[in-house]
């Protein structure tokens, strides 16, 4: 009965969420609400239980970076990119989309997706403001590949980080099994962007020889400031990348990292807190509870045993299972709490595996699925959540379907692509 109520309350908020009937904020506290009212999810649980509540690395690591990202803009490196972004590209929409999306998918393997999305979503904005276009394909694009291209690496996707602990997998190992399979769909993906996003590529010739006629170097407010950031920055990428050996949590390195440059940089602390995107911190408080839910009453755990007992020995068809059904549940549940939950499904028929490789092949179907099923939604992901509540800042609101209706179609394209890897590496 638990698990029926638990169910009902997620799929009515999620339904609000998804036809913005209400202010998603409201929903989900609503909604968090009732799951511990009810004793769907214990009280204790929600704030100190590492798979069932609130996950605070992602919450801290969201905190840090934006108070980061708040002090850079001080600086106008923004601005500046974007202006020398927008004249790289001469102003043209399609060529302009493909720089930045090839910037994301670069930086996101390095950097988790949340961060990419967080340093590029502003400079987008402000190009697009420059050009008299609109954000919203822009920022759609960058996400979408921010997530395909965080698939490559250990550290480029929250997800990867758990399976990776879970199945003791390497960065090298993800580098070798996900990285080959991962350009060549945002090679393709690139090429589908020009079909995808055609009604939205615009292009202006007077506001294009505007901004040819711009210095990017004027738009340099306070150089020495930005010289101290760019330090602070790099030390904090380079806490990330030093992640698994350090056994520092990321959210500890964003934190630190912020409080350092709050010092250096002699900051407002009050004003650089307003750059903080409270709503999207309380969101995602409020939908990790919600999850927390379904997994305390044994909804996802069920769901997904029965999956899988259902596969018998084939485990052909059981990576199969894994890489389309983690694509469609990764997009409803977040793919974070739904691969903290499943992982250790996976880990039990891994187990079973007759050979080692086989076992592999799973868990290299777990997190393709689990990976790209994070463009599925606009709740998907972290860095989805995060560019949609940087575009609504900013005056270029993306709705829950906008986003979707693209994201929809990258999953399905981006899981199919995997599959044939899949097929063709472990099982052909």
């Amino acid at each position: 009965m638990s698990a029926v109520a638990a169910l009902a309350i997620f799929l009515v908020a999620f339904f609000f969420i998804a036809t913005e009937k209400a202010d998603k904020v409201k929903v989900v506290l609503i909604a968090a609400g009732l799951m511990t009212v009810l004793g769907l999810i214990p009280g204790a649980d929600v704030f100190f239980s590492e798979h069932e509540g609130i996950d605070w690395n992602v919450i801290f690591l969201l905190l840090g970076m934006m108070i980061i990202v708040g002090i850079i803009k001080q600086t106008g490196v923004f601005d500046y990119l974007a202006i020398w972004a927008a004249k790289r590209s001469q102003g043209r929409p399609y060529r302009l989309m493909v720089m930045l999306m090839a910037i994301t998918a670069v930086a996101s393997p390095f950097l988790d997706n949340v961060t990419t999305i967080m340093l590029v979503a502003p400079v987008t904005v402000m190009v697009c403001d420059r050009l008299r276009m609109p954000a919203q394909p822009y920022l759609i694009a960058e996400v979408l590949a921010s997530n395909i291209g965080g698939a490559a690496t250990l550290i480029g996707d929250p997800p990867n980080i758990i399976i990776g602990s879970r199945a003791g997998l390497t960065f090298n190992d993800f580098l070798v099994h996900m990285a080959p399979v991962v350009v060549v769909i945002f090679v393709v993906f690139v090429l589908l962007t020009r079909v995808l996003f055609r009604r939205s590529f615009h292009y202006d010739a007077e506001h294009a020889a505007e901004v040819m006629t711009l210095d990017e170097r004027r738009a340099i407010t306070d150089p020495r400031l930005l010289a101290r950031c760019l330090l602070v920055l790099g030390g904090v990428i380079t806490g990330f990348g030093l992640h698994a050996v350090a056994h520092v949590e990321p959210s500890i390195v964003a934190l630190l990292g912020a409080g350092v440059m709050l010092l250096v940089s002699r900051a407002d602390v009050s004003e650089v807190l307003r750059e903080v995107e409270w709503p999207t911190l309380v969101f995602f408080m409020g939908l990790f509870v919600m999850v927390g839910g379904l997994v305390h009453t044994g909804v996802i755990t069920a769901v997904g045993t029965w999956a899988l007992d259902a596969l018998g020995d084939d485990y052909f068809v059981a990576a199969t299972a894994l890489l389309f059904g983690s694509g469609v549940l990764g997009a409803f549940f977040d793919n974070i709490p739904y691969v903290a939950t499943t992982a250790p499904i996976v880990e039990g028929v891994v187990a079973q595996a007759p050979d080692p490789q086989t076992g592999q092949a799973l868990w290299w179907a777990f997190a393709l699925g689990a990976d790209f099923g994070g463009n599925g939604t606009a709740v998907a992901a972290s860095a989805n959540v995060v560019a949609l509540g940087i575009a609504a800042r900013t005056g270029h609101k993306i709705t829950f379907w906008q986003f979707t209706r693209y994201g929809a179609v990258v999953t399905a394209f981006s899981t199919l692509m995997a599959w044939g890897y899949v097929w063709l590496r472990y099982f052909a």
